[in-house]
């Protein structure tokens, strides 16, 4: 299992955030989320926002850090990212990508 964050640096409800993704699948991405305690509700589209405060602990978990443009290159190029309104909705019934 590989997931990645990039630095808390997107600002949001008076907070920094990060974002957590998948280059394989989302159902890769809620069940590393879950196991490290991000609720469902901080997944947005293609991936989960965290707070900077917990940047440490999915770095300690096992994601690896990368940059913000990083984050978007992994999610096109594993069919992940697409534009609002267009493609599949992404969710648990998401279907990995062949390896």
């Amino acid at each position: 299992m590989t997931v990645y964050i990039d630095p808390p640096t997107w600002p949001g409800h008076g907070r920094l955030w990060s974002h957590l993704v998948s280059d394989v699948s989302y159902a890769e991405l809620h069940a590393f989320a879950a196991a490290l305690g991000v609720p469902r509700r901080a997944f947005e589209r293609d991936h989960y926002d965290v707070p900077a405060q917990r940047y440490a602990d999915a770095v300690s978990a096992g994601a690896l850090e990368v940059s913000s443009r990083e984050v978007v290159r992994l999610l096109h190029g594993a069919g992940l990212r697409h534009r609002k309104g267009t493609g599949p909705v992404p969710g648990a019934g998401a279907q990995p990508r062949s390896s």
